[in-house]
């Protein structure tokens, strides 16, 4: 209720003086990142293995998470948001779909190399565009990402 509060009273104080500063620096603080993404995978050993080894992520947490799964968060380089390897009960359709969402590089064609190099599957080669440079590539669970520049 205090919350609520604060919130009426800050947003009446910034309407009738005209400053929204103070209200929008308190918004700011309610939510500040992207924690962790979800991955959805059928086998998550395999998953694993693939993203450590052929994708470079390292382990952050691999923890028991009931009913035989895993609770698997990677981390990738310097980002602060994690890779979680888990499939929820439920969601197990989403296995094998497309990541509603995409993976940096410095250098995509590079980068696309390397990973080819390893054995990791594209569907799309890098492709540039007005935007930016982008490819399409699976997981081991068949998932697929884009990998897009900056």
């Amino acid at each position: 209720m205090r919350t609520l509060f604060t919130i009426v009273i800050v947003t009446i104080a910034a309407n009738v003086t005209g400053d929204k500063s103070r209200f929008s620096r308190y918004i700011r603080r309610m939510i500040t990142q992207v924690k962790f993404v979800g991955i959805p995978v059928k086998d998550q050993a395999r998953a694993l293995t693939f993203y450590r080894e052929k994708l470079g992520f390292k382990v952050a947490t691999d923890q028991p998470m009931g009913d035989g799964q895993r609770w698997i968060e990677l981390r990738i380089g310097g980002a602060d948001t994690r890779v979680v390897l888990f499939t929820p009960e439920g969601h197990e359709d989403r296995i094998g779909t497309f990541f509603n969402g995409s993976l940096e590089a410095d250098n995509v064609q590079k980068t696309f190399e390397e990973m080819k190099a390893k054995g990791v599957e594209f569907v799309q080669e890098p492709r540039t565009e007005p935007w930016g440079t982008s490819a399409i590539f699976k997981d081991s669970e068949g998932n697929q990402f884009v990998l897009s520049s900056k």
